[in-house]
């Protein structure tokens, strides 16, 4: 952190209307912390809560959430949630289908009736506009987003006019779930829900599992956090504690379930006697990352059938995207200052590299891991993230800092339901950065010329 004069906020009537340039504007100069804690407590406790869950995270997670606001203009979400739709629409066309599946687990060939949960959008915001950076089928963070954006205060006149809408997402997330069982199972009662991750309590977003156990059981349906390994299935049905499970919220990173701990979910998946979302099945769709391959191809795209509206789309957001083989490694290296290099069966951030930061040895590795079909690594064109000016407050000498943002859009069947923002230091999202964490989205309106 640096000291700084806190530059005066702009007042709405000397913003741009563009608000894509007043979002920007916003993110450089405004100074207001917007996050109220009380309310941020009251919503995480909920009735009758006394404290401690509140003070437990805020001691384990000091990072978790930031103080102050991500501001970004209608137009970035109005495409966003575009590219959504689009997204959504393309992986529906059987040639698209078949052209990813070709990558993809076994596990992925089996279609269940229902669509899975919480696809999360990520994306850099550019001058011309959002860039999609990867899409995840487990996304995280929905929740306590959630509960985050019920806890803002306008914190001066002008951040009056872009608080977000306070209400509905929770039933909108309750809603989505129904929904899954009943594409599943239609009008039979949803009794019982399992909320799965590997060592659950060890998890950094183990907090929202608790709240979302929480939701469940407050609409009346039995819910448990649980390993995998706890699982048992027999008889057509899957167990858990000598309880039959309805419906799993898979928060594994064991995409495919193929790991020997999910055997009884798989199993149970398989044989359709339990509704798992979102499912294998999702992830091969929509969130392997060699499928940027194939959307930020043009005539790939065209020779798929995909409509020219989606095509356009896709070529407006996606950044290019390709495989990295073995072979061509003398081209990748001396161009690697260009790309960002990722996983293509990766999650939250986990070795992925920015070219310009690559050593030798690390490239090396890249290449290795992909030397049997080429496939095990994509590199992304470079789109720097955007910044926001954080400021610490006079207590700590009106210091700031300039941390990096994305945005992630979460989303069920092509419709988005909400935006928040992470900020943060290093080359990826970290929750380690003081005034960083997740950050809630304030929408700038377009404003017309006068």
């Amino acid at each position: 952190m640096t000291a700084a004069i806190l530059p005066p906020v702009p007042r709405l009537d000397e913003l741009s209307p563009d608000c894509r340039e007043a979002a920007a504007h916003l993110n450089r100069d405004c100074a207001c912390l917007a996050l109220d804690h009380a309310a941020l407590e009251a919503q995480l406790e909920g009735e009758g809560g006394n404290g401690d869950f509140y003070r437990a995270l805020r001691e384990s997670r000091p990072h978790l959430f930031s103080d102050t606001m991500v501001f970004v203009g209608e137009a970035h979400l109005e495409a966003m949630a575009e590219l959504a739709a689009a997204v959504d629409e393309v992986a529906h066309l059987p040639a698209y289908q078949a052209a990813v599946l070709a990558w993809a687990p076994q596990s992925a060939r089996f279609a269940p009736p229902n669509a899975g949960v919480f696809l999360g959008y990520d994306f850099h915001l550019t001058v011309d506009g959002p860039r999609l950076i990867e899409i995840n089928t487990n996304a995280g963070g929905g929740l306590l987003n959630a509960k985050l954006a019920r806890a803002q205060r306008a914190c001066c006149a002008t951040v009056s006019h872009f608080l977000p809408e306070a209400g509905g997402v929770e039933a909108a997330f309750l809603a989505m779930f129904r929904e899954e069982w009943c594409l599943a199972r239609g009008d039979a009662p949803l009794r019982r829900i399992a909320i799965v991750d590997t060592a659950p309590a060890e998890q950094y977003l183990a907090p929202e599992f608790e709240l979302f156990r929480r939701l469940f059981e407050a609409a009346g349906i039995a819910a448990v956090v649980a390993d995998p390994g706890e699982f048992t299935y027999r008889d057509g049905v899957l167990w858990h504690g000598g309880q039959p499970v309805d419906l799993v919220y898979n928060r594994l990173t064991d995409f495919a379930l193929e790991e020997p701990a999910s055997a009884p979910l798989q199993e149970a998946y398989l044989a359709g006697a339990a509704v798992v979302t979102p499912h294998p099945r999702a992830h091969a769709l929509f969130a392997d990352k060699r499928n940027l391959v194939l959307l930020s191809d043009p005539q790939r795209l065209a020779e798929l059938g995909v409509p020219e509206a989606c095509r356009r789309i896709f070529a407006a957001t996606i950044p290019p995207t390709r495989l990295v083989r073995a072979a061509e490694g003398e081209q990748w290296w001396s161009q690697r200052k260009q790309w960002f290099f990722k996983p293509a069966a990766g999650f939250g951030s986990r070795a992925a590299y920015r070219g310009d930061k690559l050593t030798k040895r690390v490239f090396e590795e890249i290449l290795a891991a992909g030397q049997d079909d080429g496939t095990a690594y994509v590199a992304q064109a470079l789109v720097p993230p955007s910044e926001r000016r954080v400021f610490s407050g006079p207590a700590a000498g009106d210091s700031h800092a300039h941390l990096k943002l994305d945005i992630r859009a979460y989303a069920y069947q092509g419709q988005v339901q909400l935006a928040a923002a992470r900020l943060y230091q290093g080359q990826t999202t970290n929750f380690r950065t003081a005034g960083g964490g997740f950050a809630a989205v304030f929408a700038v309106p377009c404003r017309e010329e006068k």
